[in-house]
């Protein structure tokens, strides 16, 4: 593994974190500035899906370009681990093609054009941690990420739309898309704490999914366990991936959403 692979996934999620950051110290009222300042970091990203999608060995399969990096180590073992396999390198890709693409048709956003883009690379970078997390901490952690910029980029840039028998503003359609997935969120974050304590009493307390999944193919969780657990998950990523028939926030919020948002929306999340 070269030094590039070590990092690469990584630079995933702090590249659009950067831009964000960067951004803050941009004039506020410089909004074309902005916009080509954000498809230069929009272009960067892409090129990194693209490098990345290019070199996963398909013939070798399995997690690639893996790294953990250690952050709470020892009894609570939380760590930032990523990785990458077949499922999630187009993925990857993909959420690169349409962070650029809403980049560039968000030329006409005028209004806060500085915090429209800080908070749509954030919600671009909780994106990438979604796909490249090999630990459910983080990937809870990065999904949540994407949560509150969602929230806001569609409550204050959003639109409202007239029915003519009833009208649904931008305002209800954000705020019933951040109950519905908090309240997703809680669930699988129920879960997530009771895997973590049940693999505890097996000694082996982690959050890695490699970890889990081990403990599972060994037996470890009892079939009472199970039947109690999955229903949090079911539910609850069934709420934030907008499944039938927990989907009812979907078309109010996409509805709602600035293009940039919509594109994400519909295609990535």
């Amino acid at each position: 593994m070269n030094g590039f692979d070590e990092v690469a996934l990584l630079l995933l999620i702090v590249v659009p974190l950067f831009g964000a950051v960067a951004m803050m110290f941009m004039p506020g009222d410089e909004s074309e500035q902005t916009w080509y300042f954000a498809i230069f970091i929009a272009a960067i990203s892409l090129a990194l899906s693209l490098v990345i999608f290019v070199n996963y060995d398909y013939n070798l399969g399995g997690f690639q370009l893996s790294n953990t990096y250690e952050w709470l180590p020892g009894p609570l073992d939380i760590n930032l681990s990523l990785g990458i396999d077949g499922i999630s390198a187009p993925m990857v890709l993909l959420n690169g093609i349409v962070l650029l693409g809403g980049v560039l048709v968000s030329q006409t956003v005028k209004y806060r054009t500085r915090e429209f883009f800080v908070l749509l690379f954030a919600l671009s970078a909780g994106v990438y941690g979604v796909f490249v997390a090999r630990d459910l901490f983080f990937l809870f952690f990065f999904y949540e990420l994407a949560v509150l910029p969602m929230y806001l980029l569609i409550g204050v840039w959003g639109s409202s739309t007239d029915f003519g028998t009833f009208l649904r503003t931008k305002e209800y359609g954000a705020m019933k898309l951040l109950i519905y997935l908090v309240a997703g969120s809680i669930l699988v974050w129920i879960g997530i704490l009771a895997l973590y304590v049940a693999a505890s009493d097996q000694g082996f307390a982690t959050f890695s999914l490699d970890g889990l999944a081990q403990l599972a193919r060994d037996g470890e969780f009892d079939s009472n366990f199970q039947t109690w657990v999955f229903p949090l998950f079911m539910v609850g990523f069934g709420v934030l991936a907008g499944l039938w028939p927990f989907h009812t926030w979907s078309p109010d919020g996409h509805v709602a959403a600035p293009t940039a948002v919509s594109m994400l929306h519909a295609g990535v999340l």
